[in-house]
């Protein structure tokens, strides 16, 4: 079997500390396939793209087995408030 949902939970928390991660397989269960939502103060400071090669980095040791990766959010906390929250100027 290839690569497991909680594989992809594992480094993606050892490397960037989420304070929330949501990993889908989207593979149909073989582990080629994931979609991912991450939120790290990790990302503070960083741009998008900057933010998907930090994802990517944590992932490189399984990338050999997983065929795509779909990086619907990477944000940072602030980022992830939902609006009503957010303190108004």
């Amino acid at each position: 079997m290839g690569v497991t949902k909680e594989d992809v939970e594992a480094a993606i928390t050892s490397a960037l500390s989420p304070s929330h991660l949501v990993v889908t397989d989207t593979s149909g269960g073989c582990g080629a396939s994931y979609e991912i939502e991450v939120v790290s103060e990790k990302f503070e400071g960083k741009r998008l793209l900057e933010r998907h090669r930090m994802v990517n980095t944590a992932l490189a040791p399984h990338m050999a087995e997983i065929h795509a990766v779909s990086i619907k959010k990477a944000l940072t906390p602030a980022q992830a408030q939902p609006a009503a929250d957010k303190p108004q100027d």
